[in-house]
């Protein structure tokens, strides 16, 4: 089986490995300290550990659209970097 109608560049392939490693990352998380109890947030409803990756998750993916929409001439890493940001208030907020 080949996988050449992918187009599996490096950027790609990197991008999946690393959302492989947060799975994997968040199950051990899991695993090692049960009872990601759900917790209230600062939106008014609860949210768990899976909940805030994927919040964080989608909220990257819009922000790198909005930048590639506002900036396109702009280096990504910017929006990277403030992705970054993103996921760590709603570790902590949300």
């Amino acid at each position: 089986m080949t996988f050449n109608w992918m187009a599996w560049t490096t950027p790609t392939a990197t991008f999946f490995i690393v959302i492989f490693c947060m799975l994997v990352g968040m199950t051990i998380w899991e695993i090692k300290c049960p009872g990601g109890a759900p917790r209230q947030s600062i939106l008014h409803f609860e949210t768990t550990r899976g909940d805030r990756l994927f919040v964080s998750l989608l909220g990257s993916a819009y922000i790198h659209i909005i930048w590639l929409a506002l900036f396109a001439s702009l280096s990504l890493w910017w929006a990277f970097a403030i992705a970054c940001v993103y996921a760590l208030c709603v570790f902590r907020w949300v």
